[in-house]
């Protein structure tokens, strides 16, 4: 009975550090979940399918067309009969018809209008993507500020657990007459400030968790949290991503889908230049028809003959060749052309600025990284020397050599440093993962 209890226990462990795990998400699980669920991605997924119904309507511009038609006509007083004469009657008329027209010559607009709606598409897709990069960034941001918190939260715990832990050793220099009472005083005091100070950072981590959530998409955040991976060696595991701005621009104009996107826009316009100027050329179009009527008269007397033999007799066939020349047009179609040349002009601007902005924000983010890195390195070497600091202080004042204040500020010095030792790692993580982005690597830890 007992090893079934056991083995119950032990399953009910197993099963909640299962959910707890479950409940835990990595990065990349953040930006998969992001991707598929962001109303902004969803809506530029919308783009693009719309982008390909409109090339799917161009390729099928080529294809012949097909219409049916049915027509009822009155006609009373000097009407036309069925031999196309015209007399003193009152009759009806049904016509049934179908017809198809076929374009054999648009002056190349077809073929430019696929052309065009193919590299729109593709725009849509680089546009879709640079969005999905641009949430990405912003999800690794929110992950490591969550990440920052976790260990600004554990830098507390571990403070309220050492005050709570110099109440105890003050009270036996207290009993032992090495110190006075005020000392005791105080350094319960320091508990209380360490114990808010705890409260604070547990408060801006479950913020953290939430700004995270919230990115995500996440209906229900109250078990959300994040895994922690291991990062030892923070310097030798990302400074591969410092490299010089004329390198990580060079592979960003290759690779990048906010440059991809500028390139087709250019190229769209150009093809828009072509469908304006096909408006110069005459078009030649094929059509083909079938058309019947039935006549009825109302004349006493006459005879009409029976409905079917009518829509036998009178059917008629065509086919025709329509020429179109243009030769005036109220100068629309140059005013056409001039307008598609100045938007290929402006798109060809929008490119160059594009370049330009992205080179800008390659070398900010390089200066940015190189500082962070050097930053955290300084930040490594004041942590050691408060921590050598606070180890001094806090040997003094265990023996009653030393004043709480001289305890509590060697204290607030070395979590100080530990804080912005933290905060440097962070801020060259994500340095770093900004070049890794210009760089076209994925973002993960």
């Amino acid at each position: 009975m007992k090893t079934i209890i056991r083995f119950v226990i032990a399953c009910l462990a197993i099963s909640t550090l299962s959910v707890h795990a479950q409940n835990q998400w990595s990065l990349e699980e953040c930006i998969h979940y992001a991707v598929e669920h962001n109303i902004s991605i969803q809506q530029l997924k919308i783009q693009k399918e719309s982008a390909e119904v409109d090339l799917n309507t161009s390729k099928m511009s080529r294809l012949p067309d097909l219409n049916a038609g049915l027509g009822q006509n009155w006609n009373f007083g000097r009407t036309q009969i069925q031999s196309g004469l015209y007399e003193n009657r009152s009759q009806s008329n049904t016509n049934f018809s179908i017809s198809s027209s076929i374009p054999l010559f648009t002056g190349f607009r077809i073929p430019n209008e696929i052309a065009r709606d193919r590299l729109e598409l593709q725009a849509a897709i680089q546009n879709l993507e640079k969005a999905k990069e641009n949430l990405a960034l912003n999800v690794a941001s929110l992950f490591l500020q969550v990440l920052f918190n976790k260990e600004i939260m554990k830098i507390n715990e571990d403070q309220l657990a050492l005050s709570q832990l110099q109440v105890k050793r003050t009270q036996v220099l207290v009993d032992e007459g090495k110190a006075p009472f005020s000392q005791l005083y105080d350094i319960e005091a320091q508990v209380a400030n360490d114990q808010v100070a705890l409260v604070q950072a547990k408060n801006n981590l479950k913020l953290a968790l939430l700004d995270l959530a919230q990115s995500l998409e996440l209906e229900k955040s109250v078990d959300f949290d994040v895994y922690a991976p291991e990062m030892d060696n923070v310097v030798e595991e990302n400074g591969s991503s410092l490299q010089p701005p004329a390198v990580i621009f060079d592979n960003a104009l290759k690779i990048k889908p906010v440059i991809k996107e500028q390139e087709l826009r250019v190229e769209s316009s150009e093809k828009t230049l072509k469908i304006a100027e096909s408006r110069y050329y005459p078009s030649l179009n094929l059509g083909l028809g079938y058309g019947t009527n039935y006549f009825f008269v109302y004349n006493e007397g006459f005879s009409n003959s029976p409905f079917s033999n009518q829509i036998k007799n009178n059917g008629s066939e065509y086919i025709s060749l329509s020429l179109n020349i243009p030769i005036f047009n109220r100068f629309s179609v140059r005013n056409q052309v001039k307008s598609a040349r100045l938007n290929i002009e402006n798109q060809q601007l929008i490119l160059d600025n594009t370049k330009k902005t992205l080179y800008k924000e390659i070398e900010t983010a390089y200066l940015n990284a190189t500082a962070a890195q050097e930053k955290y390195r300084a930040s490594g070497l004041a942590v050691k020397a408060t921590s050598e600091s606070f180890q001094y202080a806090k040997d003094r004042y265990e023996t009653g050599k030393s004043s709480v204040f001289e305890f509590n500020e060697a204290k607030t010095k070395l979590i100080k440093s530990q804080s912005e030792a933290i905060q440097a790692k962070y801020d060259y993580i994500f340095r770093t993962k900004i070049l890794d982005f210009y760089n076209g690597v994925p973002i993960k830890l």
